[in-house]
């Protein structure tokens, strides 16, 4: 007995002892990841970066309240081997959006803010077209948490049904009735925007009017939904949500290595946790025999795949099925 717990105990040292300890960002991890021939390919996103700043960016609290569960699937329909929500609604332009939560732990309102957008096109059958705001979520959300210090997707899903959300671009883009107030920051090294740090990113104060020259009022140009909640954790009932009513919230933790993907499917190969982080769900797939979820991260698009990433689906890795919210606009 002894000596089949020795050994499970070298077994576990060895596993510990095979996995460098490496610093969060540095090449050295690059290389590891990219020599290990995981799923994935590794590259620098972030090259004159604060760790701090990346450490802010993951600013979702997991396991928070739960919305009601829609079990919606009963096994009749015949679910495709891939999807991609882009292609399926190619007349809704925010499908193909890769928003930036600046120096703010947006992520939670940014991920909903999206698919909200998303869902507002599709069921409408295009006929609205609108960029749901993150900032008035982000900003006016008493109840979703402390705004960039950390928020709840699933309070922003059912902010959104109670109270209404407005329409808002991205920053400086003067779309919509309250666009983005947090500026993007500079990832790399030679870029045009300030750097990135974990300084800043205050909570933009919940000023309940658009921005001069927009039309109709703040109160006219709410958006609400029907209802929100939270998809459960099987497979089939998340894919049945996104193939039938368009993209939803997804959560997952964050480890270092997945700060520097750039293509494939990712998986954690190394590094410790980061935080939570909340994204847009928006598709399924298959490459080289390896299952994933593809997903929009509110990064830029100079972090991973022009913004985009692969997610290693079905086993619940990093905890990106037990927390799935979505809802049905108005």
């Amino acid at each position: 007995m002894w000596h089949a717990a020795f050994l499970l105990l070298a077994a576990g040292l060895s596993v510990s002892l095979a996995r460098p300890h490496l610093k969060p960002l540095s090449s050295e991890m690059v290389d590891y990841i990219n020599n290990v021939n995981t799923t994935w390919k590794s590259g620098h996103n972030f090259r004159n970066v604060d760790f701090s700043y990346v450490q802010k960016l993951c600013g979702t609290m997991l396991k928070g309240p739960k919305l009601p569960v829609m079990v919606q699937y009963a096994g009749d329909l015949d679910l495709p081997e891939e999807f991609d929500s882009r292609e399926n609604w190619p007349t809704c332009p925010t499908l193909k959006e890769i928003r930036d939560q600046g120096s703010c732990g947006s992520c939670w309102a940014f991920g909903a803010a999206e698919a909200m957008s998303d869902r507002v096109c599709i069921h409408s059958n295009a006929k609205v077209s609108v960029e749901i705001s993150s900032e008035d979520l982000l900003s006016c959300c008493e109840s979703c948490g402390m705004g960039c210090n950390g928020g709840y997707p699933s309070a922003a899903w059912d902010f959104w049904t109670n109270e209404g959300l407005v329409s808002g671009g991205l920053y400086d883009s003067h779309i919509g009735c309250r666009p983005y107030t947090i500026p993007p920051c500079e990832h790399h090294v030679n870029g045009s925007r300030p750097s990135c740090t974990g300084e800043g990113g205050e909570t933009p104060r919940c000023v309940q009017k658009c921005e001069a020259g927009y039309k109709p009022s703040y109160k006219q140009d709410k958006h609400f939904g029907k209802t929100s909640y939270s998809v459960p954790s099987e497979e089939d009932q998340i894919k049945y949500e996104i193939y039938k009513n368009g993209p939803v919230e997804g959560a997952f933790t964050v480890f270092d290595d997945f700060l520097l993907y750039k293509s494939g499917v990712y998986q954690h190969v190394s590094g410790s946790a980061v935080g939570g982080h909340a994204i847009k769900i928006l598709g399924w797939g298959e490459e080289d025999g390896v299952p994933y979820w593809l997903c929009a991260n509110s990064w830029n698009t100079d972090w991973g795949d022009n913004g985009f990433f692969k997610f290693l689906r079905g086993s619940d890795h990093c905890g990106i099925e037990s927390e799935i919210v979505a809802g049905i606009p108005k």
